[in-house]
């Protein structure tokens, strides 16, 4: 219980409350690992915004969520009749559960299998080109709905700078199709990545729709000032230049210290997605520190003396090796050090939410 993640209770609860204000009808995400928090934890804060709907990523999500949230759960992966083989029916179709469609030939299949009355949403392609129908079926998907209750239709935009013209090209074709029509009530629009002042001008531009913006990382890691992570000094060594040490008994570049400190591979510490450079100056940044990664150097997450220090090896299991070149401080050991890490790929051993 050593890489624990605290947080600042209060100034992130405020920051919660500001963007639940700040995004009309937000409809928080819950999904993977929790944003560092967990789903449990997620859940229980979304009934304490006092929301009427969340959004989990996966079927197998729905065994966290349901029993701490007292409100309709989204599924955003859209339904594929596989799925049943893995998660239970009664909470597959829990009354609470609106599932995404982004098949005409799913609906057929889960009409034939969803109690009479289960609630949907259709999902367009969008340029993510990830999931969705394309407009050309709007009508084809109103007339397979059978027994199906449709309550709107959704959206997962790219992560740009200007989504307003696809979202409202989106709301533009369901309201024109036969699809609205079918909807009892004002029909649920749901989308991703709009910024709060485009939810606003999307919900004026459209106010026959109840547009919803499906908000996480803004809403549960907005203010990164409110998080510190820190891991604890496990142990330290002084070594000498070209000193063999570790699991790969490479020598050593320099003399020093070497601190094993908690936190390795099984919490995501070292584990490292594609990166996300855009521009000339961050590719530029990714190259440089794949040719050291090359060279089997890797720069660690943890900061002792203001620097991120060198991993001696890769991560461990659940400790990691680093080196203090001579003439920094060393810290004790029970000492705490704090980590540069991604929270949605790290795992805590504890979270300290006063």
């Amino acid at each position: 219980m050593t890489l624990t993640l605290h947080v600042d209770g209060e100034r992130w609860r405020a920051h919660l409350r500001g963007t639940a204000e700040l995004y009309e009808g937000i409809v928080p995400v819950i999904k993977g690992n929790g944003y560092g928090f967990g789903n449990r934890t997620l859940a229980r804060r979304a009934d304490w915004l006092e929301v009427d709907t969340v959004a989990v990523g996966t079927y197998a999500e729905l065994m966290d969520v349901l029993p701490r949230f007292g409100g309709d759960i989204h599924v955003l992966t859209p339904w594929r009749p596989f799925w049943s083989d893995t998660v239970r029916s009664e909470r597959m179709y829990d009354p609470r559960v609106v599932h995404t469609v982004s098949r005409i030939e799913d609906l057929a299949l889960l009409r034939d299998e969803a109690p009479e009355g289960t609630r949907i949403v259709l999902e367009g392609e969008t340029a993510m080109a990830r999931h969705g129908v394309d407009r050309h079926a709007l009508t084809a998907a109103a007339d397979a709905l059978g027994r199906l209750r449709l309550i709107g239709f959704s959206i997962h935009l790219p992560l740009s700078e200007d989504n307003l013209a696809e979202a409202d090209r989106w709301a533009a074709a369901f309201e024109a199709s036969k699809l609205a029509p079918a909807v009892s009530g004002t029909p649920l629009f749901t989308v991703s990545h709009l910024s709060d002042r485009e939810v606003r001008e999307l919900a004026e531009r459209r106010p026959g729709l109840s547009v919803r913006p499906r908000v996480g990382t803004a809403l549960w890691l907005g203010d990164r000032g409110a998080f510190r992570v820190t891991g604890l000094v496990l142990d330290s060594h002084v070594v000498e230049r070209g000193e063999r040490i570790g699991y790969r008994q490479r020598p050593l570049p320099a003399g020093g210290t070497v601190l094993v400190v908690s936190g390795g591979t099984s919490h995501g510490i070292g584990l490292e997605a594609p990166t996300a450079a855009t521009t000339l100056k961050q590719r530029a940044t990714s190259v440089a520190k794949g040719g050291l990664g090359a060279a089997g150097l890797a720069l660690s997450p943890f900061v002792v003396g203001g620097k991120q220090r060198w991993f001696v090896e890769p991560p461990h299991m659940q400790a990691s090796m680093i080196l203090l070149p001579s003439g920094v401080a060393v810290p004790e050991v029970g000492e705490e050090v704090e980590l540069e890490v991604r929270m949605t790929t790290t795992t805590f051993d504890a979270v300290d939410l006063p």
